[in-house]
């Protein structure tokens, strides 16, 4: 591993630093015969060292740095060494053993500052008793709250930055989601003291999006690539995205299409007619939110009529791959079996 050197008794100052300048990354891990990490030391650690005129190890070594578990995720240590201000972070066993040495350097990655804002006050009542005492966002699906699910999967296309409208029993989703540092992203709230609808929480933000943002519903699981949601978005060069999902509805009758006079022109036997839905997903630009009244019940749908009676450009964009509304029991079913499979 080059990011390691193994320390002995007799492991000298002048080594270390022939070590380190070998390695040529800037940093070393020290472990003893047994793997265990014994502490780092890096360039800085030794260009100190040189002005003080100190050459034992004691001195130069740092016996206690910031480590992660293995099995940590790559964004939450990606968060903590920007948190940090390092680029290298030791990720070492429940033994203190070191696995590895995770570097900034070796990643190819790409972070969003786009907000992602996400509803989380609603009070679930088609859920009936499963929401008597949970707030639906909380709800497990596939061992883990519907909420961490979208959360993560955010996470994992470069997005940091949540904002977290709650109402309905919002403690219980303030204390499990915190401030999100725990996640490798950062956790904001809006909280509602009167439910607002899926655009009224919007009129609460009180910062200026210098960017695009993405809003939707906490009950919403899907496998959308929302970098392209936005590229599109983009392209477009509209004010309001909505995603759309093709929905099909087999008539269980036959349909009888009649002419102006009441006559029958035709007869369709359980024909299925296909429609485009609202998939509960957005793309906004700051402007838009001049247009949602303080502090009122405002829903997307009539956002979106506001915005076309002011012939703003309002786009669309259609979900083609995984997309699952969990606001029914049988969707809740359903959405577990995905999972297994």
């Amino acid at each position: 591993m080059k990011y390691s050197y193994i320390l002995s008794a007799n492991s000298s100052f002048n080594e270390i630093i022939a070590a380190l300048d070998e390695a040529g990354v800037g940093f070393l891990a020290l472990v003893n015969e047994l793997g265990k990490l014994e502490g780092v030391i890096t360039d800085g650690d030794v260009r100190r060292a040189v002005l003080n005129k100190k050459e034992d190890l004691g001195s130069v070594v740092n016996e206690n740095p910031h480590t992660m578990l293995e099995g940590s995720s790559e964004a939450e240590i990606i968060f903590n060494l920007k948190r940090l201000h390092r680029r290298h972070m030791p990720i070492v066993d429940k033994e203190n053993t070191l696995i590895k040495v995770f570097a900034l350097d070796d990643v190819d990655f790409f972070q969003r500052e786009n907000y992602v804002v996400i509803m989380a006050g609603g009070l679930g009542s088609r859920l009936g008793e499963l929401t008597n005492d949970t707030p639906k966002p909380m709800i497990h699906v596939g061992g883990k709250p519907m909420l961490l699910h979208i959360i993560e999967l955010m996470r994992e296309q470069g997005f940091y930055k949540f904002l977290l409208c709650v109402n309905y029993k919002k403690e219980k989703i303030k204390n499990y989601f915190k401030n999100g540092k725990h996640l490798g992203v950062n956790i904001e709230y809006i909280e509602e003291r009167d439910r607002l609808g899926t655009a009224g929480a919007l009129s609460l933000i009180d910062k200026d999006f210098n960017m695009p943002f993405v809003v939707m519903n906490a009950d919403v699981i899907t496998n959308l690539d929302f970098g392209q949601l936005l590229d599109s978005h983009g392209r477009n060069g509209s004010v309001a995205t909505m995603c759309l999902r093709q929905y099909s509805e087999k008539i269980p009758f036959g349909v009888v299409e009649t002419d102006a006079n009441g006559s029958v022109s035709a007869i369709k036997e359980k024909p299925e007619y296909t429609f485009n839905v609202n998939a509960g997903i957005y793309v906004l630009n700051n402007e838009v939110l001049r247009y949602i009244p303080d502090n009122q019940f405002f829903d997307m749908p009539s956002l979106f009529d506001q915005l076309l009676s002011e012939k703003i450009l309002c786009g669309t964009y259609s979900i083609l791959g995984y997309w699952m509304d969990l606001g029914r029991k049988e969707d809740l079913d359903k959405a577990e079996k995905d999972m297994i499979c």
